[in-house]
C-alpha cells in the first residue's frame, strides 16, 4: 500500500510537471509498454502518464481526448464528434459512434435560398451550422472499457484549462488567422482573442472550460447533456439563430456500430462503417488495387499513383450516391466491398490512361479540413483508434458564452443541396440529405491492421475527405513496400475523390512521375499538405515492442515507455 501511494505521488509529480512546462514533440520512438500518438505534445506525455499510472489504452485514450479539448481548439473538442475503433487485449472489437447529429428542426432544405440555390454561409459559419454535440457522450461510452477513476482521467485537462497552456509557433498564428472569425460570431471576450497578436509561448488560459470540465468529472455525461452547461448552449444557439434545443441534447446517445472488415494481402483490416464514409472507401480502394499487384512496381511511381488514383476516383463516386447514415439510408456496405463487384468496377481501367471523371458514375449494385487523430496501445495489447473533429478549423468559430468551448460547424458534412459540394468538395445526394436525428456523413477513418489475429497496426489522420486516401497510402506503403513508421508518415502524399477532376499532390514527387502523370491526361493541383498521418506498428516477434510515429507536418507528438 505504501508503495502504491509514493508511486501515486511521483506520478502525479511527473503530470505537474508535463503542465508546467511546454514538452517538446517527439517524432518518432519505440517502445515496449506502451504508445500515445497525437496532435501534441502536451496531451501525448498526459495520456502516456496514464499507461504509466496503470491505465490501459482507454484511459490514456480518454485523458488524451480530454486534454486536446484544452490545448488543441482548432480541433480536440467538447463541441464536436468523431468516432472510435479499438480492439481488446482478448480481442473483442469496438466501434463507437459518437459523430454530431442534426437538431430536431433540422429541415432538408434549411440553407436553400428564396431560389433554390444553396447558401453555404450558413451551413459552415456561426449558429446555424452547429450539430448536436457527441463528443462527451463518447467519452463516457468508451470509460466502461477503462480501469481509472474519472477524475484521474480529466485532472490534467482541468489544470491545463485553469494555468493554461503554452502555445507553439503555428498556433499562435492559427489563433491570429482567425481572430476576425472569433469577433464575429462571438459577444463579449473569449479566451482566444487578445489584443495584441499572440506569439510562440504565450499562454492560453481557458477558466469557463475549466468550469465546464469540472461539472463533466462531477456529473458525468449529465453535466454537460443537462444541467448549467446545456442551459449555456442553448441560450448561446438563441443568440445566434441557431437550432439546438434543451430535448437535442437530453436525447443524444453514442452509438455502437459493427466495424468494417476485410482482409488485403494477408492482413485482417479493421476500420469504421457509416455513418463514416471512411472505412467503406478505405475497403473499396483496397479491394480494387488488390489483383495488380502494386508492391511489384516502384515505390509513388507514376505506375503505381495511376492504379491507387482510378481505385480512390471510383470508391468516391460510389460514395457521393451510396453512403450516409444508415439508421436513416440503407448502406448497400456488403456490395460495396463485394469482390466481384469491386472488379466491374476498375473493368474499364487503362494502364496508359486517366479515365475522366465525367465518365465515372457511382457503380451499378444490383440492389465527409481539420480533425484530429489518437493512437493508443498499451502493453496488454489493447488497441484504440480515434479520429473526433469540429470540422473546419475551430468549427463553427462559436464559443459557448459562460462555457469556454468552441461548437462544431458538422452540419456543413450533409448534403445542402444534391451535387453542391461542402467545404471539402464531397457532393452527396438523398443518402446524405438533412433529417431531423440524422447522423451527416463523415470521411473520419480510425484503423486497426492484424497479421495472423495479432495486433500490427493503429493508424489514421485527420484531413476531411482526405482521410480515407491517406490512410490506404499509408497502409500499402507499410504492407507492400515495407516502409517504416516514420517513412510513411513522411512520404508526400496525393489524393483523388471523383470530383474535382484533380489530383492533389505535396511537394516531394519526383519531376519524371507528375510528367507521366500529366501525360496520362491527369490534371494536378499542387498542396502545401495532406493530412498528419499518426501510427503504431507492432514488432513482428517481439510481443510487446511498437514502433510509432507522428507526423512532422505539424506539432504532432508521441510518448510512451
Amino acid at each position: 500500500m505504501i508503495r502504491r501511494f509514493l508511486f501515486l505521488i511521483a506520478m502525479a509529480f511527473i503530470v505537474s510537471t508535463i503542465l508546467d512546462a511546454q514538452p517538446a514533440a517527439v517524432k518518432n520512438g519505440h517502445f515496449q509498454n506502451g504508445v500515445v500518438v497525437c496532435a501534441s505534445a502536451y496531451a501525448a506525455e498526459i495520456g502516456a502518464s496514464i499507461l504509466k499510472q496503470g491505465g490501459n489504452a482507454y484511459d490514456a485514450a480518454i485523458a488524451t481526448q480530454l486534454a486536446l479539448a484544452v490545448v488543441y481548439p482548432q480541433a480536440g473538442n467538447i463541441g464536436g464528434g468523431g468516432f472510435m475503433v479499438a480492439r481488446n487485449s482478448q480481442g473483442a472489437l469496438h466501434a463507437l459512434d459518437f459523430r454530431e447529429m442534426a437538431p430536431l428542426l433540422a429541415t432538408t432544405d434549411m440553407y436553400l435560398d428564396a431560389d433554390g440555390n444553396a447558401n453555404l454561409h450558413k451551413s459552415q459559419d456561426g449558429h446555424l451550422s452547429v450539430g448536436v454535440p457527441g463528443s462527451v457522450a463518447g467519452i463516457f461510452s468508451m470509460y466502461k472499457f477503462a480501469r481509472l477513476p474519472f477524475k484521474q482521467l480529466i485532472d490534467p485537462a482541468i489544470r491545463l484549462a485553469e494555468k493554461g497552456c503554452k502555445l507553439t509557433e503555428s498556433e499562435a498564428r492559427l489563433l491570429n488567422r482567425f481572430k476576425a472569425d472569433f469577433q464575429k460570431y462571438n459577444r463579449g471576450p473569449v479566451a482566444f482573442v487578445k489584443d495584441s497578436p499572440w506569439k510562440a509561448g504565450d499562454l492560453l488560459v481557458q477558466k469557463e472550460l475549466a468550469g465546464t470540465l469540472k461539472r463533466i468529472r462531477d456529473k458525468g455525461a449529465a453535466g454537460f447533456y443537462k444541467g448549467k452547461t446545456a442551459a449555456l448552449i442553448v441560450a448561446e444557439m438563441q443568440r445566434g439563430s441557431g437550432i439546438i434545443s434543451t430535448e437535442d441534447l437530453a436525447r443524444y446517445e453514442a452509438k455502437v456500430r459493427k466495424p468494417i472488415e476485410f482482409k488485403y494481402h494477408g492482413y485482417q483490416i479493421i476500420s469504421f462503417p457509416p455513418p463514416s464514409s471512411g472505412g467503406l472507401l478505405l475497403a473499396q480502394m483496397m479491394g480494387m488495387i488488390a489483383p495488380f499487384n502494386i508492391d511489384t512496381m516502384g515505390f509513388l511511381s507514376a505506375k503505381a499513383i495511376h492504379i491507387m488514383t482510378e481505385a480512390e476516383r471510383r470508391a468516391y463516386a460510389d460514395r457521393a450516391k451510396y453512403m450516409g447514415d444508415p439508421d436513416y439510408f440503407q448502406v448497400p456496405d456488403s456490395l460495396l466491398m463485394d469482390g466481384a463487384y469491386l472488379r466491374t468496377r476498375m473493368a474499364d481501367f487503362d494502364p496508359q490512361r486517366a479515365t475522366p471523371s465525367s465518365t465515372v458514375g457511382a457503380g451499378n449494385l444490383y440492389e465527409s479540413n481539420e480533425t484530429t487523430h489518437i493512437c493508443v496501445a498499451d502493453r496488454e495489447g489493447n488497441l484504440v483508434s480515434i479520429t473526433t473533429t469540429l470540422n473546419g478549423n475551430f468549427g463553427s468559430r462559436v464559443v459557448v458564452k459562460g462555457a469556454g468551448f468552441l461548437l462544431n460547424d458538422e452540419m456543413d458534412d450533409f448534403s445542402a443541396k444534391p451535387g453542391v459540394p461542402n467545404m471539402f468538395g464531397a457532393v452527396g445526394g438523398v443518402a446524405n440529405a438533412i433529417e431531423p436525428g440524422k447522423r451527416m456523413l463523415s470521411s473520419m477513418c480510425p484503423t486497426l491492421v492484424l497479421k495472423e489475429n495479432k495486433p500490427y497496426m493503429v493508424v489514421g489522420t485527420p484531413g476531411g475527405t482526405t482521410i480515407p486516401t491517406s490512410v490506404f497510402q499509408t497502409i500499402v506503403d507499410i504492407i507492400d513496400y515495407g516502409k517504416t513508421p516514420r517513412e510513411a508518415t513522411e512520404a508526400p502524399k496525393f489524393h483523388h475523390q471523383w470530383l474535382p477532376d484533380q489530383i492533389l499532390m505535396e511537394a516531394g514527387f519526383a519531376r519524371s512521375v507528375t510528367d507521366s502523370l500529366n501525360h496520362m491526361g491527369y490534371s494536378i493541383k499542387k498542396t502545401s499538405g495532406i493530412g498528419r498521418t499518426e501510427i503504431i506498428l507492432f514488432d513482428q516477434g517481439n510481443k510487446n515492442g511498437m514502433q510509432a510515429a507522428a507526423d512532422i507536418r505539424g506539432d504532432d507528438s508521441l510518448a510512451g515507455y
